[in-house]
């Protein structure tokens, strides 16, 4: 059996290597190519995918806050943009391990910052997470987004979100509108065939943006710009809708 042990994707290895999520999901195999064009675009920015050497959802993102693709001000913080330990993994310490990785690659930094919801939310980190590794809560935005931050001493700016982020309004004021990136392999399909069709069948305007450059994503309506939907303008939710979920949070 082999060893368990981290490991780290860059532009010479990605190609041999799988991403965690949609790696046998054939829906999403444009979604999943993207992320990958998405990553190496990334990485010259300081940008870090680490994880398990395993098949599964075991791996921690993050990047220098101010190459995140998020309307948050940090400077000089780590932003964790993406992190997931599931199924028979959970529950052994590799989130401790992963997380320790991104302690140290930020050692020489004010320190990290996360985004979570006031309570378990779908596709956002767990608070309490962060909660036990000494981290505080630092500013909320509309409706239940959180920022958490941990900094390396006590002088150190506190973040917040951006204003434009705080009220969960986009300017797409009638039908339905999802804005998303790349950041994730299950968008692309989710959006560009599960979406529509769901959309045509019950006969809904929808309006499909998608945030091409971090400053798109730097000036986005809510703290997660991976995948949000608005209703008439309002903020839904950042949960990937297919049919089932359609019915459950679009009213």
């Amino acid at each position: 059996m082999e060893e368990l042990k981290i490991k780290k994707l860059s532009v010479e290895n990605i190609a041999d290597e799988h991403i965690c999520c949609a790696f046998s999901d054939k829906k999403c195999i444009e979604g999943y190519e993207a992320k990958k064009v998405w990553l190496k675009n990334q990485f010259n920015d300081g940008y870090v995918f680490k994880k398990l050497n395993v098949r599964g959802k075991v791996f921690i993102e993050y990047v220098p806050a101010e190459k995140a693709w998020l309307p948050i001000v940090a400077p000089d913080y780590m932003l964790i943009n993406c992190f997931w330990v599931s199924g028979k993994y959970k529950g052994q310490g590799h989130a401790k391990e992963l997380f320790q990785e991104c302690v140290e690659d930020s050692k020489n930094m004010n320190g990290i910052v996360a985004v979570a919801g006031t309570k378990k939310q779908p596709f956002l980190s767990e608070k309490k997470f962060f909660q036990k590794q000494g981290f505080e809560l630092c500013d909320k935005a509309e409706p239940y987004f959180e920022l958490w931050y941990k900094p390396n001493q006590k002088n150190a700016t506190v973040p917040k979100f951006k204003d434009c982020a705080k009220k969960a309004e986009c300017d797409i004021k009638e039908g339905l509108s999802v804005y998303y990136t790349n950041a994730c392999p299950f968008t692309e399909y989710y959006v560009n065939v599960e979406l529509k069709e769901i959309a045509k069948k019950r006969g809904i305007k929808l309006k499909i943006v998608k945030l091409k450059t971090r400053e798109q994503a730097q000036n986005h309506f809510v703290p997660h710009s991976i995948y949000s939907v608005f209703n008439n303008g309002k903020f839904v939710t950042q949960h990937i809708l297919n049919e089932k979920y359609f019915e459950k949070f679009v009213k």
